[in-house]
């Protein structure tokens, strides 16, 4: 179509383009932008197409159209169309447009060449397109195609169909395939959100969403999931103690602590929604109320959080269920295939086992043994152990002790049918299995709450430390473990916490008589990362506990920093993320990089895992894979995810280098 433009039109042409290129600085475009890390400076184009008209008689009109349904995948063009309309009247909702099938009836011809080109394009782009097109008198034009925004179930299926079709590689699938998507696929979500104001915004500490009536205690929450009434525990923050109610519950809102506080990494463990640091909320324990403004919410009435964004609002909001396809099964299998790291699970239940199995874990690469004592009758027996004033008190609790934790044992290993566990010995400090000087009056055990008192209880007694002053509990547990397995045959490896230095490792290898059973530390000192040539000679594996090692590293207590300070330095660019959620390259990364060299230099096939909440994260997932790790550890729910990423980095890092051998750029 030859068009000339006369003056006034090219004037016009020339505004447009102008307002197209301001638009780049709307408010709109750049919290667009910041939504989807597109760069600041990347800019923007305009492209100057002849005009053609849907609106010009009755065989005229405009639609939108994708190759595929964007919200189930499946084949076949799917879209609207507006007879006698422009495009401005379809996207502005002014008009109400009908199905694409439509025009099937009122132009035959036209249809069959709109479908033949949308499967043209497609084949051609390898990708499901999304679509603009005009009709102007019964002939029709292509505006625009683009490859099309499609939910989480769709990108899957999308994905896995077109391997089947011949169209991409499964490499290409595996790429495909964005985080976003699976964490829609895994975790229910609110229907509509944006038709809903929340009451108030918390932390984004576990996702997926959840309803229920709001209890303040435990205890409350146990007793009405026994009567089939779903809860939101909501606490000031949580604790060891609270373990039961959090069970029992399906969501947790707390007032205090960030996005590595109990609540947060037992929740993701447990798959349960959880928004932690609402600090607007104001708890009224004793009328059983929670404040947010003027807004009274009393216990018993429903509140809706959402973990995924941090929202929490008032009532039963409807949610969507989780939708698991049998696609997801066969694109992790391929993910699997291209992965050089491990992906085991951090889980301590025979539940939460079995629930990482079923997401396709490898292993349990961190089996956490102080939340077996959280239980009430265990953690009777291990607060006498604790209160025990004589040798002979102290044998008794342990008495009790250990058939209680071969029975957890055994019970694990029935379910893991075979799988490797990694078993990591007590870590938590013992003031912590103490009730709170508010919750007991016992003079007894006040005394002994202010004896076991640390100034900095991360810097304290814990962990390896407990098997030097408290030989008798690792002895116990050790004991235990190896019981169980003469009972159950399990591929066991044990893991020693908080180690600083190759003479607490040797001394406690004297307490096994096991000899078969792998024995590792956990490196979340900074002297065990840079004396791991000496440890590598005493164990056959080590395992990196991020968590407490960047809090060693950056001086940080988490709660701490999250409270007062950690938010200016995120703002000011101090540090460019959050270094609880996403690992420091720069200085904990470097650590792990020294230990990581020294320790292999000693023992060249060294093992080296991560069970820090890191683990699981897309970022320093992408690290742990350049710099040599074997495994990342992570809860259940996070388990595709790792394998995702780690699919998508050994892809990427194979890639880059055939174009390294090849003198091509960019990605093949």
């Amino acid at each position: 179509m030859d068009t000339v433009l006369n003056i006034g039109d090219m004037i016009k042409v020339k505004e447009a383009i102008k307002q197209v290129f301001e638009s780049w600085d709307s408010k709109r475009a750049i919290e667009y932008r910041r939504l989807n890390t597109i760069p600041g400076d990347l800019g923007t184009a305009v492209i100057v197409q002849a005009m053609v008209y849907g609106n010009k008689d009755a065989n005229s009109g405009t639609g939108v159209v994708f190759t595929r349904n964007p919200s189930t995948g499946e084949k076949g063009l799917f879209g609207e169309y507006l007879g006698q309309a422009q495009g401005e009247d379809v996207v502005s909702g002014v008009k109400t447009p009908v199905p694409v099938a439509s025009l099937k009836k009122q132009m035959p011809e036209v249809y069959a060449e709109l479908d033949r080109l949308a499967k043209s394009l497609e084949s051609y782009y390898y990708d499901m397109q999304d679509i603009e097109f005009t009709v102007e008198s019964g002939k029709l034009y292509i505006l625009q195609t683009r490859s099309g925004k499609r939910s989480g179930y769709a990108a899957v299926k999308i994905a896995v169909d077109m391997v089947a079709e011949g169209l991409i590689t499964r490499e290409e699938a595996v790429l495909r395939v964005t985080i976003e998507d699976l964490r829609s696929l895994l975790h229910k979500k609110i229907k509509s959100p944006e038709s809903y104001k929340p009451l108030t915004k918390g932390l984004n500490a576990a996702p997926g969403a959840a309803c229920g009536a709001v209890v303040f205690e435990p205890i409350e929450a146990v007793a009405l999931a026994k009567q089939g009434i779903s809860t939101i525990l909501v606490r000031p923050d949580t604790s060891p103690d609270d373990i039961h109610g959090i069970a029992a519950a399906v969501g947790v809102l707390t007032q205090k602590g960030g996005l590595t506080s109990h609540a947060a990494i037992v929740t993701r463990a447990m798959g349960k929604a959880c928004v932690c640091g609402a600090e607007s909320i104001n708890i009224d324990p004793q009328k059983d109320v929670f404040i947010v403004g003027e807004t009274v919410v009393k216990k018993g009435e429903e509140i809706t959080i959402d973990g995924s964004t941090g929202n929490v609002y008032l009532g039963r909001l409807p949610l969507e269920e989780a939708a698991i396809v049998p696609e997801l099964a066969e694109l992790m299998s391929w993910a699997s295939g291209f992965k050089r790291l491990g992906v085991r699970t951090n889980a301590d239940t025979p539940a939460m086992i079995a629930q990482a199995i079923e997401f396709g874990a490898e292993a349990v690469g961190l089996c956490r043994t102080e939340r077996m004592f959280n239980e009430p009758d265990r953690l009777a027996v291990i607060r006498s152990f604790i209160l025990a004033d004589t040798e002979k008190e102290r044998e008794a609790a342990i008495e009790q002790l250990l058939p209680l934790q071969k029975k957890d044992f055994v019970t694990i290993f029935k379910v893991l049918k075979g799988l490797p566990i990694i078993i990591r010995l007590l870590d938590m400090p013992l003031h912590e299995f103490l009730p709170s000087e508010k919750e007991t009056t016992d003079p007894r055990v006040r005394q002994r709450i202010d004896e076991l008192k640390e100034v900095n209880p991360m810097l304290g007694h814990r962990g390896i430390r407990l098997a030097i002053t408290h030989p008798e509990l690792y002895k116990m547990q050790i004991e235990a473990i190896e019981q169980a397995m003469a009972e159950v045959p399990a591929n066991v490896s044990i893991m020693f916490p908080q180690v600083m230095a190759v003479e607490e490792v040797n001394l406690v290898k004297t307490f096994f008589k096991n000899r078969d059973i792998k024995l590792g530390i956990m490196v979340e000192t900074v002297r065990a990362c840079v004396t791991a040539d000496q440890l590598a000679e005493a164990v056959e594996f080590f395992s990196f506990g991020t968590n407490d090692l960047t809090q060693a590293a950056l001086s940080f207590s988490r709660e701490d920093a999250e409270k007062k300070f950690l938010a200016p330095y995120l703002e000011k660019g101090i540090l460019k993320k959050d270094p609880f959620e996403v690992i420091d390259f720069q200085g904990v990364g470097r650590l792990m990089e020294a230990a990581i060299f020294w320790g292999r230099r000693t023992k060249k096939e060294l093992e080296i895992g991560v069970c820090g909440e890191q683990g699981g994260e897309p970022n320093s997932i992408r690290f742990f894979h350049s710099i040599g790790v074997s495994y990342v550890s992570c809860s259940p729910f996070r388990i595709p995810i790792a394998k995702l990423v780690a699919a998508q980095t050994a892809i990427k890092e194979k890639m880059e280098r055939k174009a390294e051998l090849t003198g091509s750029k960019g990605l093949l």
